[in-house]
């Protein structure tokens, strides 16, 4: 059968161009904003944080997950530093972004007087919403995907023909894990979502907690599908091992700050008023 794989790119100007990725991308963004923004008015967080926030979260979040592949691919950008800034070339990792944006936000809070858990908590969906679209971005470049495998298997899962055709590259069919992240995401976002304004079911930080603890477990079973992973040693997955300790260090956190610390409840808010002060 000819391969009908999709065009990456989306359309021309001029000489550039416009791929789909970046377009995904930029509605995941726009998504995970106004999420926050509807969010936070409910926790008394007006919504020109979550704009400044992202104004510095998104490209710090991208230098992050450059600066996380280039590391374990260092034996590589070690003899080429001339690549190490050609992100459009490809290389980065969803880590690498998450811990630079982590570090982001809480410099940002402590700046603006601001609740980091509870504003964690409040970004977490939105963040989850980006990741199922984000996702969809690797499809169209046929990228992020797992080893090879059969025409037969893939109609098995019952697939649209088009998710079929895309993940047949150079005569190979390989297994869609952008599709089995992107969903199984989904499915943590909506228990999230229809949990998160029961009554004193969540502490704040548990939101994003919960967030954290259930991509550890999605990523690690993917990444153990994936053909393009980073490895240490020469044999472990970085990913798989840094979801093994991130699940144990934020479980330990959860239990702890249940016992010890008696956060507020989410649904409290931030308690604050604009302009905010520290106590």
């Amino acid at each position: 059968m000819l391969s009908l794989a999709l065009n990456p790119v989306a359309f021309q100007l001029g000489s550039l161009s416009v791929k789909w990725y970046g377009i995904i991308m930029a509605v995941a963004i726009v998504l995970a904003t106004w999420m926050a923004i509807t969010e936070g008015k409910k926790r008394q967080i007006i919504p020109d944080d979550f704009v400044d926030l992202l104004l510095w979260a998104v490209p710090l979040g991208y230098v992050g997950a450059r600066i996380y592949y280039v590391i374990f691919e260092w034996g590589y950008y070690s003899k080429h530093p001339d690549q190490i800034i050609a992100i459009w070339n490809g290389g980065i990792a969803i880590y690498g972004g998450l811990i630079a944006g982590l570090i982001v936000l809480l410099v940002f809070c402590y700046k603006r007087f601001l609740p980091p858990f509870l504003m964690l908590d409040i970004i977490t969906p939105g963040v989850m919403a980006a990741q199922v679209l984000g996702r969809w971005g690797n499809f169209m470049n046929q990228e992020a995907h797992g080893g090879p495998t059969s025409l037969h298997f893939l109609e098995s899962l019952h697939l649209p023909e088009f998710i079929i055709q895309q993940m047949k590259i150079n005569g190979v069919y390989y297994q869609p894990t952008f599709l089995y992240e992107s969903f199984l995401n989904l499915i943590g976002l909506i228990l999230i979502l229809s949990l998160r304004h029961k009554k004193h079911l969540f502490k704040q930080g548990e939101v994003f907690m919960c967030y954290l603890m259930w991509y550890a477990v999605v990523r690690f079973f993917v990444e153990g599908l994936r053909t393009d992973s980073l490895y240490i040693w020469g044999t472990i997955r970085v990913s798989q091992a840094l979801s093994c300790v991130l699940f144990i260090v934020t479980l330990i956190l959860f239990i702890y700050r249940r016992v010890k610390i008696k956060p507020k409840w989410y649904l409290d808010g931030s308690g604050l008023k604009y302009p905010y002060t520290r106590d």
